[in-house]
């Protein structure tokens, strides 16, 4: 069973300096029929423009996954880590006990676009950490690589969640499939272009629920980037 989630039916605030979209309930944006799915409890799709972002707050007991789009965002975090994620590297912030961080456009001129993801851990009480990696762009070529997994498997981040993320690029045409383990379900987020998913057509911003399959079969209409979660 596909569920399509309709990139234009999203959560959506605009500050002037955040432009955001919430593919589940987040912040003011309340709804009973979308509150996450699995563990998987936040996908928001940000633009923030130059020179701005979000100042220094708090996070407790969840995995929060970071992936850009366009532009870079500036890190920084109460562990002392300080960073500039650009599009191929990944973020992986443990809240655990408790984290503090600040992310910033790291341009001054030009908007940053990015998707940040929160999952709940498998435990609560962990020491609070921090993961960020570059990922060869040639792997995500019409394939689907790994890029969060429980064991760091392929050198993908670690993570506490029995919960494995997969990125993409496709060219227009590729076919691919992605099976699906009894008692798994998965998420599709698509981040640019227009593919189908088992039949369903999804657009840039669309998201996918899938349950109850054994295999997800993606073919891309137009040159595509999407994110895959295979989920408990």
């Amino acid at each position: 069973m596909i569920t399509r989630r309709p990139a234009a039916e999203r959560g959506h605030a605009n500050h002037g300096w955040l432009d955001t979209w919430h593919s589940f309930s987040f912040a003011d944006y309340f709804d009973e029929k979308h509150m996450g799915f699995g563990p998987l409890r936040v996908i928001n799709e940000d633009r923030v423009a130059g020179g701005a972002g979000f100042g220094m707050h708090g996070h407790k007991d969840m995995e929060i996954v970071t992936y850009l789009l366009d532009g870079a965002l500036e890190h920084r975090d109460s562990l002392g880590t300080g960073s500039v994620i650009r599009p191929g590297e990944i973020q992986l912030m443990r809240a655990g006990t408790g984290i503090r961080h600040s992310e910033f456009n790291h341009s001054a001129t030009d908007p940053v676009h990015l998707l940040q993801i929160w999952i709940m851990p498998d435990r609560a009480g962990a020491a609070p950490g921090y993961q960020q990696k570059e990922f060869a762009p040639e792997r995500k070529r019409d394939r689907l690589r790994l890029i969060v997994s429980p064991e760091g498997a392929d050198g993908s981040l670690s993570i506490f969640q029995d919960a494995r993320i997969y990125d993409a690029r496709l060219s227009k045409g590729t076919k691919l499939s992605h099976p699906l383990s009894a008692g798994r379900r998965a998420w599709l987020q698509l981040a640019r272009g227009a593919v189908t998913l088992n039949g369903t057509k999804l657009v840039a911003g669309d998201g996918a629920a899938v349950q109850q399959e054994i295999a997800l079969d993606i073919a891309a209409e137009q040159d595509s980037e999407l994110l895959l979660f295979d989920l408990p």
